[in-house]
């Protein structure tokens, strides 16, 4: 699955008061593309979500998500790369994290072709940076791939910006390699080991690449 075809650079990755920053061969620090779509994102919703929780159980329930999610990202990660994966810990979250990367693989990987490197650091010089989870072919053609988990499936419609963050990825990546990356696949799975792909290519791709120069010019302008 693993194939060498761009040599992408280690980016420094830094933490300001203006959120996550990452340094390329420039010396010239740039938000990361989560910074621009946390900065510019209508957040109703997750304030009232906090509001109807109470605030311990909203921070409760955040920080159990980022903790499985990281679980599942690393054991992928090691999957793609040839090591050894599935040795979890015996506790819930590390058993659901198990089940949840097994599901992931058994039906999201089989679509995946090639993977040209994982956990890949790109930057727009002077713009914005990020990391993405993949790189490689997606039913059969060049995508940025991403690994999402989720506490039960979202819809479609709820994912716009996943979507945005996979076209600041082909984006950048375009720009350092003069590849044609139009094709963003977002594999995401949740607790009930459900698994769904959306993937967004042609006028889509299109349509959230302006949506996302649209964010980052807001971005720019505060």
């Amino acid at each position: 699955m693993l194939v060498s075809k761009y040599d992408y650079p280690n980016l420094k990755r830094i933490q300001t008061p203006k959120g996550r920053q990452y340094v390329g061969e420039d010396n010239n620090p740039v938000p990361s593309v989560t910074t621009v779509l946390s900065d510019t994102g209508d957040k109703t919703a997750l304030m009232e979500w906090r509001k109807r929780v109470g605030d311990a159980e909203a921070t409760r329930i955040s920080t159990e998500a980022a903790g499985l999610g990281t679980k599942v990202h690393t054991a992928l990660e090691k999957y793609i790369l040839g090591e050894e994966w599935d040795n979890f810990g015996t506790n819930i979250v590390s058993q659901m994290a198990k089940t949840m990367s097994t599901s992931m693989i058994e039906n999201g990987f089989t679509k995946i072709n090639e993977i040209y490197g994982v956990e890949v650091g790109l930057i727009a010089q002077g713009l914005y940076a990020g990391t993405s989870d993949a790189i490689g072919v997606y039913e059969g053609t060049e995508s940025i791939i991403d690994f999402k988990t989720a506490r039960k499936m979202k819809k479609r419609e709820w994912i716009d910006d996943y979507f945005l963050q996979g076209c600041a990825y082909a984006l950048a990546h375009n720009e350092m390699f003069g590849s044609n990356i139009k094709k963003v696949s977002i594999l995401m799975v949740d607790r009930e080991n459900q698994f769904s792909d959306f993937v967004i290519e042609g006028e889509e791709f299109e349509k959230y690449c302006e949506l996302w120069s649209n964010r980052l010019a807001d971005f720019y302008a505060k």
